[in-house]
């Protein structure tokens, strides 16, 4: 038994990195609204350390208006190649400016632009209206940097659940289950 899940996470997402064809990062997002509607969407995990798990979305989107309602989420990466699940839960909250204004530098200068370009989660007329905006935005930052904008931030999902499934023969499959409270993790086992 490990006394710290972030350690066995990061192993089993180092193997992940190496195994997976596509996107390692890849995760289930569940949010619930307001109203108590659950809802479940892929997003990337762009940073992870012992204060949680960390994406980045435009803030007027459905997940991230969910999150600023309700502000407790739940992740599950699916490593298939692997036979493995980690599955996350824990409160949520906003990354800090700096967090958020380094990620967006680091990322490809399209996607910086689409970010601007996007009005995420609302009615769309037309693939051509997103193409004409997303051409009006790269004219506007023509020839020079493109700062994150005002409604583009990040969420850390803090864990306080942590459970590594592993597939094992004849559904015998291994859960193994990290909790958290003031003073530490503990660990247990779960029936498959």
């Amino acid at each position: 038994m490990a006394a710290d899940p972030h350690v066995l996470f990061d192993a089993w997402y180092a193997e992940a990195r190496q195994s997976e064809p596509n996107d390692s990062n890849a995760m289930a997002l569940a949010t619930v609204d307001a109203d108590g509607q659950p809802s479940v969407r892929m997003v990337l995990l762009k940073g992870h350390d012992p204060r949680g798990f960390v994406f980045y979305t435009n803030l007027n989107s459905r997940k991230a208006r969910a999150l600023i309602d309700t502000p407790k989420a739940a992740l599950l990466f699916h490593w298939k190649s692997l036979r493995r699940q980690v599955r996350i839960e824990g409160p949520v909250s906003g990354v800090s400016l700096d967090e958020a204004d380094a990620y967006f530098a680091s990322r490809p200068r399209d996607s910086q632009l689409g970010a601007w370009a996007s009005d995420q989660s609302q009615p769309l007329p037309s693939r051509e209206t997103f193409e004409a905006q997303f051409e009006e935005v790269k004219a506007r930052f023509e020839g020079q940097d493109v700062p994150r904008p005002p409604h583009w931030s990040g969420f850390r999902v803090e864990p306080r659940r942590i459970e590594f499934w592993q597939d094992r023969a004849h559904r015998l499959h291994e859960r193994r289950l990290f909790t958290h409270s003031g003073d530490g993790w503990s660990e247990g086992l779960l029936y498959p």
